[in-house]
């Protein structure tokens, strides 16, 4: 058949921390230096700067964020000690309570309670805590049992609500379509395997139910799902059995199509972009990595959260690398869209299965034709 170029659709999805109300702890430090001196960075060098550090760091930080206000790093550290080596390289140190091992030991923690849908959690630098964020469906004996919950671990977790609901996001999206089940998701990244048809990355959630996809509602199959996974994670292999054009690319939604050339890691303080099939292409800030989401078909960890909103039909849709202020040739996948709440009219938060280890899990590279 005629080759006809899919649409590599950048996907994401809105989730808990939109109009937050506290309902516990305040974030504390332990002290902090107001007169280090740092150097201004940019929204591509200070999350560069930042993973070189806390390698460095390891046992005497706590994880790190952009102020985009003074254009500086900073970066949390629980031993003084620390302090030269982060000015030093132009950041500046923040003297905290809780080291990243003690919040990562927290969340694990947490992660083994009986999970609440509804609540999301995760290390927050910003805070210094684990902050658990519930939305408006956990009330009543759910919201008593989350709060004793948050309670046995102390200072150590920070309680938010939010104002909307927490959902995967499966309708809606003109990028791929279900032959098998009425729905549509976005495609996330093409990919190549080894001695196998290539083929694309979308969300689980849509992978558990669609098995055969076309590139219009209603066609004929173009690929068919060959593994997903979810709950726990949240990503999908698709293998394409028709002759169709699959870029190694992400539809700007603008006239253009951005390359990918490769997969990484996000870090916080990332600039990033999602194109999803329902509203385009927006763009955003990694407010947090390794976030739990329970949603109401299950859990899912090690997430990225991100303030990138996106609505349904999103779902499956690339994350990946992208400064509006200074557009890159390429650009770097870093995730799938898996869910959130709100919408692009109000804004929301937004969260991502990583793509490193969607890519690993799959035995894939980032790559098309």
């Amino acid at each position: 058949m005629k080759p006809s170029r899919i649409r590599v659709r950048a996907a994401l999805a809105a989730t808990a921390t939109a109009a937050l109300a506290a309902v516990s702890l305040e974030p504390q430090s332990a002290g902090a230096s107001t007169a280090a001196a740092h150097r201004e960075l940019s929204t591509v060098s200070a999350p560069q700067l930042a993973r070189t550090l806390l390698d460095r760091l390891k046992g005497q930080e706590a994880g790190a964020y952009y102020d985009e206000g003074s254009r500086r790093l900073v970066v949390n550290i629980v031993d003084r000690a620390a302090e030269t080596v982060v000015r030093a390289a132009g950041a500046e140190p923040k003297l905290v309570t809780y080291s990243q091992a003690e919040l990562d030991s927290t969340k694990a923690a947490l992660d083994a309670t009986p999970a609440i849908p509804g609540t999301t959690w995760g290390p927050d630098a910003r805070a210094n805590r684990v902050v658990v964020t519930a939305d408006p469906t956990v009330t009543g004996a759910k919201l008593a049992r989350l709060k004793k919950t948050v309670a046995s671990f102390g200072d150590t977790v920070l309680m938010r609500r939010t104002a909307t609901k927490l959902t995967r996001f499966i309708a809606g999206g003109d990028a791929i379509w279900g032959r098998d089940f009425s729905a549509r998701c976005s495609v996330g990244f093409n990919v190549k395997r080894a001695g196998k048809p290539d083929g694309f990355l979308t969300a689980g959630h849509c992978g558990n139910v669609i098995k055969s996809w076309a590139q219009v509602q209603g066609g004929p199959e173009i690929a068919k799902t060959v593994k997903s996974a979810f709950p726990r994670t949240d990503f999908a292999l698709a293998e394409y059995t028709a002759d169709v054009a699959h870029p190694s690319a992400v539809n700007l939604y603008n006239g253009g199509m951005l390359p990918i050339t490769g997969a990484r890691d996000a870090a916080m303080g990332d600039k990033v972009g999602r194109s999803g099939s329902t509203t385009g292409t927006h763009f955003g800030t990694v407010l947090a990595v390794n976030q739990t989401v329970n949603y109401q078909e299950g859990q899912v960890t090690g997430l990225v959260k991100t303030d990138v909103c996106a609505q349904p039909g999103d779902s499956g849709g690339a994350f990946f690398a992208y400064d509006p202020q200074n557009p890159p040739a390429s650009s770097a996948a870093l995730g799938i869209t898996s869910g959130g709440d709100g919408d692009c009219m109000t804004g929301g938060t937004t969260y991502f299965q990583p793509v490193t280890a969607a890519l690993a899990a799959s035995g894939a590279a980032i790559g098309g034709s």
